[in-house]
């Protein structure tokens, strides 16, 4: 998102422009004209104008994905396939989350459930399944029928977080056994048997990794913020620094108050914080209560994953960079969501789903595809802009931006997205059978492969590159 610090556009963009006319973009917005513009503000109306597109769904500003920024930043010669490219991985990165992020909520309730009665039969595939189901379809509904609620809901489960946050922490530090420090801080092990600790440390570095991903996803939701040009990149940074800061706390205090590790991660809830909470409170009740708050957030979770998903997919559509785009871009009148994008996320998560019931493996593994496919499309668009700046070459203006500090932090983040692409591919320990390998750089190469082929047969003649309907202002 940051967009550096320049007065114009490159000259490509404006010749682009002028030859294209594939949305019919309506650029008769006068100075302080709002008209036909939901609620807009006249910063939010110049950025759709420059991009060329009005907008659509309720509220106002732009609403950008990815492959907008790879087709505005990257060279000339690529910028269009690149862009087609990169918009194929972040959709698929957002669309296999949506599985994964209804899963914890799935396995959070079992883990619930097990607590109670440990001979209960609630984990088997097929159940499993079904719960990521329900909660998938939850969560589409509460998009479809209480959409406009969705910023009102984000707002009460903030409170109830930061609350969460101080309540988890109070129980675990008053009523929890405590580790010694120099235990905390001086001991490393080797969990997965990689004979080295800070391989082995890079490996697990997936999982929470996973928990940072999706940033942009306020991007996709853009369209329906006011005065997002400036707001939403500001919002982004800091949720990412104070959700780093509160996680790393309760990283620490779950160290000093997890007790024998051994113990935890052979529990019969199969979810090592449900045994915690339990060992620190000694109390059914009290542990029910705290799993329920991590439940209703997970969900929360969920939902705001489908709605970005349903955005990212949408406006991809609205590029022509899918197959029958004409029926997901589509938004039907009096409506302001993308329900039929909300409809083909549900359908493809549902049928992602499905591979569970036949074996976790297959599912698993595409779900393993959300952190490299992501992070492949964040390392692109930060790439396009990074060889921008070394070339000296003009950005866009912008109304928020990081100044100075705006290329070490592009190398900083490429670098470590560097570890993180390499890493999303590792299993979790060396050698494994073929039903612990992880198959997402298989998979991931297939779905490259797949979209260059697709790209080459048809799409480059419809897809509409972000930067052909840019105008500069």
């Amino acid at each position: 998102m940051e967009m550096g610090k320049m007065d114009t556009m490159d000259a490509k963009m404006q010749s682009n422009i002028e030859t294209s006319s594939v949305h019919s973009p309506d650029f008769s917005y006068e100075d302080g004209d709002l008209s036909g513009q939901k609620g807009s503000t006249r910063g939010d109306v110049l950025d759709m104008s420059r991009m060329g597109k009005k907008q659509e769904l309720q509220s106002e500003a732009r609403l950008t994905v990815i492959d907008h920024w790879v087709s505005e930043f990257a060279p000339k010669s690529v910028e269009k396939p690149l862009s087609y490219i990169v918009g194929w991985l972040a959709l698929l990165g957002w669309v296999t989350g949506c599985p994964s992020a209804a899963q914890l909520t799935s396995t959070l309730v079992q883990g619930l459930i097990l607590l109670k009665d440990e001979n209960a039969n609630v984990a088997m595939l097929w159940q499993t399944t079904l719960f990521i189901m329900l909660f998938l379809i939850i969560a589409v509904a509460f998009n479809i029928f209480l959409a406009g609620k969705l910023p009102l809901a984000e707002g009460i489960f903030l409170i109830v977080h930061i609350f969460g946050y101080f309540a988890f922490l109070i129980v675990l530090w008053t009523m929890s056994d405590h580790a010694p420090a120099s235990q905390v801080f001086g001991t490393f092990t080797d969990g997965g048997g990689w004979g080295n600790v800070g391989l082995s440390c890079l490996v697990g570095i997936t999982t929470p990794l996973w928990c940072f991903l999706g940033p942009d996803a306020g991007a996709h939701m853009s369209e329906e913020l006011k005065d997002a040009g400036r707001v939403l990149p500001s919002a982004m940074v800091w949720a990412t620094f104070f959700n780093g800061l509160l996680g790393l706390t309760m990283i620490i205090t779950l160290c000093f108050c997890i007790g024998s590790i051994d113990d935890v991660l052979e529990s019969t809830t199969g979810i090592p914080i449900i045994q915690v909470l339990y060992n620190s409170t000694g109390s059914y009740s009290a542990t029910v209560v705290m799993t329920t708050v991590l439940i209703v957030l997970s969900m929360v979770g969920t939902i705001t994953v489908i709605a970005a998903t349903s955005r990212q997919m949408w406006a991809f559509a609205r590029d022509k960079g899918l197959p029958f785009s004409s029926y997901i871009e589509y938004v039907r009148p009096g409506m302001d969501i993308p329900l039929n994008a909300i409809i083909v996320t549900l359908g493809v998560s549902l049928l992602i789903t499905c591979l569970n019931f036949g074996s976790d493996v297959a599912l698993n593994a595409i779900i393993s595809l959300s952190n490299a496919a992501l992070i492949f499309s964040y390392m692109a668009s930060i790439g396009c802009i990074r060889l921008k700046r070394f070339r000296n070459e003009p950005l866009l203006p912008r109304r928020w931006s990081l100044g100075k500090f705006g290329a070490p932090i592009n190398d900083a983040a490429l670098a470590f997205l560097a570890v993180g692409f390499v890493m999303s591919f590792f299993p979790i320990s060396p050698l494994p059978a073929p039903a612990d390998m992880n198959w997402a750089i298989v998979i991931l190469v297939f779905v490259i492969a797949a979209a260059v082929v697709n790209y080459m047969v048809s799409a480059r003649r419809h897809y509409v590159a972000p930067v052909a309907l840019v105008k500069e202002q």
